[in-house]
């Protein structure tokens, strides 16, 4: 889902990387000492699996993972996504350096919604924990296609149809990061719940 060099206009890159930067900002004031190591697992994870790609119809999706790294980080999820998407954007040319700001947005607010609608049920019983993390990674990807589709309609009408068909491609990603998000936060209840305990 990342957005490439030359694709958005310049109002909606501008006001991306300002928002980027500010919420960036609010995401490192969060960021505690407490929660680096988890934060840099997440962000390889981010990174790793946004790297493979699936094919579907006349282009490719690739698993996100911003909903469960939302849940668990909350703010911090932006300046962990935004290291990652700069790592791709250098080694691997996936996005670019002037849509990072706009992508990083794509990708982390969703993320920090589902922290605020979806977190407070993970601390519950586990059918409570199980249906919060569904959602979470259900919603948060269906979250980055609406912004991204967003993004690319407001630069063009003519991106109208192609937001429309991204956003569809996107359905069976949503339903497999749903069901990884459960499948992950049931382990980490049992390994790991304080990472799971209410903040």
């Amino acid at each position: 889902m990342h957005l490439s060099e030359g694709v958005l206009s310049p109002p909606i890159l501008a006001a991306g990387a300002a928002l980027a930067a500010a919420c960036t900002a609010a995401g490192l004031r969060r960021l505690d000492g407490e929660r680096l190591m988890s934060a840099a697992m997440l962000s390889a994870a981010f990174f790793v699996g946004s790297l493979i790609h699936v094919p579907i119809g006349p282009g490719n999706v690739h698993l996100i993972l911003n909903g469960l790294l939302g849940m668990i980080l909350g703010w911090a999820a932006f300046p962990c996504m935004l290291t990652a998407l700069m790592l791709q954007a250098v080694l691997f040319q996936y996005g670019g350096i002037t849509v990072l700001g706009v992508n990083t947005v794509t990708m982390a607010f969703p993320a920090v919604m589902a922290w605020y609608l979806f977190r407070p049920l993970l601390g519950k019983g586990p059918a409570a924990r199980a249906l919060g993390a569904f959602l979470g990674g259900a919603l948060a990807v269906a979250g980055a296609g609406l912004i991204t589709a967003l993004c690319l309609a407001g630069t063009d009408e003519g991106f109208l149809r192609s937001a429309q068909l991204l956003l569809l491609a996107h359905i069976p990603v949503m339903i497999v990061e749903g069901l990884i998000s459960m499948l992950t936060v049931s382990f980490l209840a049992r390994v790991r719940p304080e990472l799971l305990a209410p903040r």
